[in-house]
């Protein structure tokens, strides 16, 4: 028998709705800014909270700025489940770096913490994050191995060093410097360095 839906209060959606918001701009503002130059000022204000407010619900940066990383690995998660199971290995991995580049252009994909970047050492121990980068790097990794398989992908190129180089197209800033040129489309930056990617990455004839 299916156990009931449990209704939250009043408070407790405006709470869940206000730490929604507060998820929200800290993913936008790590876009913009990265971590090291992200405050909880420039959250609060982004919101329209008082900072008081904004240390019930998140005690540090370092622990909103973990929430932000995970939420965003499950709505990375989300697309895989909603990519079709028809699709070719390649279409998939093609479809998720398109995704990755209009996230970035719009500023929701938050900028990779740099190795020194004490955000970095917080995810390391989180084990949320961690789980959840484990397994969406499994899939992506089976697609790359399929991918190699099928000779679409260099099969001379180990598949953790294709699996960085997709990982890396979310954070390209070949991307911001093309959108402050002005002499492309959206669209058009995502077709070039969709294809600038893959088209480094194909197999190549043997001479």
């Amino acid at each position: 028998m299916p156990s009931p839906t449990v209704r939250l209060s009043f408070k407790e959606q405006m709470h869940q709705a206000r730490e929604d918001a507060i998820l929200q701009a800290a993913c936008r503002l790590l876009g913009e800014k990265a971590y090291d130059a992200m405050t909880m000022d420039d959250v609060a204000n982004a919101v329209g909270i008082a900072k008081a407010s904004l240390y019930k619900h998140f005690a540090s940066k370092e622990e909103l700025c973990c929430a932000a990383m995970v939420q965003i690995l499950q709505r990375v998660q989300a697309y895989l489940d909603s990519l079709s199971a028809d699709m070719a290995p390649l279409d998939k991995l093609h479809a998720l770096v398109r995704w990755s580049l209009e996230r970035l252009l719009t500023n929701e994909m938050p900028l990779l913490p740099s190795r020194n970047s004490t955000l970095r050492a917080v995810l390391m121990a989180n084990k949320e994050y961690l789980d959840s980068l484990i397994a969406v790097s499994d899939r992506i990794g089976a697609w790359i191995t399929e991918a190699q398989a099928q000779a679409v992908i260099s099969p001379a190129l180990p598949p953790l060093v294709v699996l960085y180089t997709l990982y890396a197209r979310a954070c390209d800033p070949v991307v911001g410097f093309l959108k402050e040129g002005g002499q492309y489309s959206d669209a058009e930056i995502v077709d070039l360095v969709v294809r600038t990617c893959f088209d480094g990455l194909a197999a190549r004839p043997t001479p």
